[in-house]
């Protein structure tokens, strides 16, 4: 890794991510030695009609900076004609784009880390419906926009919407955290089975399975094509196509959790044929219907525990729970950010197979 920096590096910390964006901060400066912040100063600014404006109150000329945003912060409040809204993904989005125009040609690179990528789920267009999340890159390219830092994309795809001139990085935070389920959690190796609650997350099982040397299953989901609740078509049944879960240690994975409802389900279904443990893990928990379904399961014993990211804004009941586990994930993420601007590889970042083998291999002879 070279250990040139290729330009002053500038942070830019939107509100909706100011503790994870400050961990990265300190992360970088621990790492560089340095006493002076790398964060810009910045304003949002909301008028009373609701319109807003972003103000940048230091220098960022010549520098290769980095605007970090959680789009998926429900908590952000702005008064509007008297009342309070809270802040959407499109307005994060929004406030996105006015500091890419508050700095476009001043600074010398600007990279945005959104950590859950913006309408990942509007990635595909199937008849008249919009295609948010291409747009949304596309726009961003041409807002000058050089890398898009991402975690855990919905469908990797999607980056085929900007196939030049825009670097689209995906990582994924499994090695971050396998490391602590295992420092965590009482298991046999050979007894583990990682599934999938659906087709389109079989590859992220896969993908974790192949890390811990584990075996995989799926569910499919079938659905009422005929209904559309919520948005979706809801789900009639969960169809298991796997090896026997009989005592078996079954990890669930995604990338996201809404509501939930479809990932309970498929932890009772996995507890109905014999798992004798099941995890959840989840990069990104939004509970969007809040904790108590989440809470009559655990109180039933369907699932043992869920393993989350701070890479998006959880709800702070959560955190008081114990079934939650949050992994932090701001140091995996000052690594990036570090070796994007030293112009290193970041193949190395991507694959952690190597530790989580050893940390398994040590978890076997009692060394953990």
């Amino acid at each position: 890794m070279s250990s040139k920096f290729q330009d002053e590096l500038g942070l830019i910390v939107m509100e909706n991510c100011k503790e994870f964006g400050e961990s990265i901060n300190n992360n970088l400066m621990s790492r560089r030695s340095k006493k002076d912040s790398f964060i810009i100063p910045t304003d949002v600014i909301r008028f009373n009609n609701g319109e807003g404006k972003v103000v940048i109150n230091d220098t960022v000329r010549d520098k290769d900076l980095y605007i970090l945003s959680d789009i998926g912060n429900h908590s952000e409040t702005y008064k509007m004609f008297g009342y309070y809204n809270h802040k959407s993904p499109d307005d994060h989005y929004q406030d996105i784009k006015r500091v890419i125009s508050a700095v476009r040609g001043q600074a010398d690179r600007i990279t945005v880390v959104m950590p859950m990528l913006y309408s990942s789920r509007q990635h595909r267009r199937k008849g008249r419906e919009s295609l948010d999340c291409a747009l949304a890159l596309q726009e961003l390219q041409n807002l000058g926009v050089n890398t898009i830092v991402t975690f855990d994309v919905h469908d990797p795809n999607i980056q085929n919407a900007v196939p030049t001139s825009i670097s689209f990085e995906n990582f994924y935070p499994t090695n971050t955290i396998l490391k602590e389920f295992i420092k965590n959690e009482e298991f046999d190796q050979n007894n583990v089975k990682f599934i999938s609650p659906d087709g389109g997350a079989f590859d992220r099982a896969k993908f974790y399975a192949n890390m811990f040397g584990a075996d995989v299953g799926m569910f499919h989901k079938r659905r009422d094509y005929s209904k559309v609740v919520d948005g979706k078509n809801p789900i009639v049944a969960h169809n298991y196509l796997g090896s026997d879960l009989n005592g078996k240690i079954a990890i669930v994975v995604d990338d996201m959790i809404a509501s939930g409802s479809s990932m309970l389900e498929v932890a009772e279904d996995l507890k109905t044929r014999g798992a004798e443990k099941v995890f959840l893990i989840s990069t990104f928990s939004m509970f969007t219907n809040g904790l108590d379904g989440f809470n009559e399961a655990f109180e039933k014993g369907l699932f043992d525990s869920l393993y989350s990211t701070n890479l998006t804004y959880v709800d702070p009941e959560a955190l008081k729970m114990s079934w939650y586990k949050q992994i932090d994930c701001s140091e995996y993420a000052s690594d990036i950010i570090n070796t994007l601007n030293t112009s290193g590889s970041v193949s190395e970042l991507k694959n952690g197979k190597k530790k989580i083998l050893s940390m398994l291999e040590k978890k076997k002879k009692g060394e953990l």
